[in-house]
């Protein structure tokens, strides 16, 4: 029995519409097999993007609490480092300073006995020289020996008196002449004068001669004194600072 043959575009259309036909349903298998690729796709986003979400907040959380932590205890600990060091720095200054002021103290004190000595040596060069300058003139006046220890003794006093005070007057100006001359000047005449008051019976040219005796041994003891700063043996005042803070 023979049998018709179907015609080639009768069948290319009904293949084509049954393939891509939109009102024609889907089968069974091939929906199911969307719907999970589908759901899995959608869980797999849903997923990352939690993680995603998470992580992020993460980040936040610690950029926003944990480094600020971080930098604050840093920050308190370069503080506190700092304010030790800053206390030690003080206890060293303090205590320099307590031995700048001990050293100054014994400074002072050393000077100031060493001032004392310089003058105690400067009384004592000018009693030497002025006594043995008045011997010469004792001798021409005095008649006994008596009035020559009597008069050796005043002189012994005034001179050193004179050496004193000459060190602190004179200074460190030892080569003011008019300074020089009138402080031996000024003692010459102070000691002329009390000697001529004990002395009622001598007239206008003995007291001349008097005073000028007095005038020319505090010279000499002047003399003396400045022989004794130049050779180094006598120091002036004040004293140099040997010691440099």
């Amino acid at each position: 029995m023979a049998t018709t043959p179907t015609p080639i575009s009768a069948a290319a259309n009904i293949s084509f519409h049954s393939r891509f036909n939109p009102l024609s349903p889907p089968s069974s298998s091939s929906f199911a097999l969307k719907c999970n690729k589908i759901n899995g796709i959608t869980a797999t986003n849903t997923k990352s993007l939690k993680t995603s979400k998470n992580g992020v907040s993460r980040v936040l959380l610690l950029d926003r609490f944990d480094q600020p932590d971080i930098k604050k205890q840093e920050s308190m600990k370069n503080i506190n480092q700092l304010e030790s060091e800053i206390a030690g720095l003080q206890k060293q200054l303090l205590e320099a300073k307590t031995m700048m002021d001990e050293a100054q103290i014994g400074e002072t004190e050393r000077n100031t006995m060493e001032e004392k000595l310089e003058s105690v040596k400067a009384a004592s060069i000018s009693a030497i020289v002025g006594t043995l300058a008045s011997l010469p003139f004792a001798l021409s006046h005095v008649t006994n020996m008596y009035d020559l220890t009597v008069s050796s003794a005043i002189f012994i006093i005034t001179c050193a008196l004179y050496g004193a005070t000459y060190r602190y007057i004179i200074r460190r100006d030892l080569d003011d002449a008019h300074l020089k001359t009138g402080t031996s000047a000024a003692f010459g005449i102070v000691k002329g004068v009390a000697t001529l008051d004990g002395q009622s019976s001598l007239d206008a040219f003995g007291g001349a001669i008097c005073v000028s005796e007095n005038v020319i041994i505090f010279f000499i003891a002047a003399a003396g004194l400045d022989i004794c700063y130049k050779t180094g043996i006598l120091s002036p005042f004040p004293l140099e600072t040997r010691t440099k803070l």
